[in-house]
């Protein structure tokens, strides 16, 4: 899982596979596999950045090489 922060401060996870793609117009919003939007503080870099250190956690990489 992974720590973003709503517009209104507010800390939550979410898992990182469950992320179809990310926008950035100018916010950062995550768009789910379920289809929800959330719209985080955190810019596109950091969430992407967040995302490949939680996959090396897992050991995600070791399948993907």
């Amino acid at each position: 899982m992974i720590e973003v922060t709503r517009l209104d401060g507010r800390s939550y996870y979410v898992n990182p596979h469950q992320i179809e793609y990310i926008e950035s117009n100018p916010d950062t919003t995550l768009i789910m596999l379920s289809g929800k939007r959330l719209v985080v503080r955190e810019d596109y870099q950091t969430v992407f950045d967040e995302i490949v250190e939680y996959r090396r956690l897992i050991g995600a990489f070791k399948n993907e090489e």
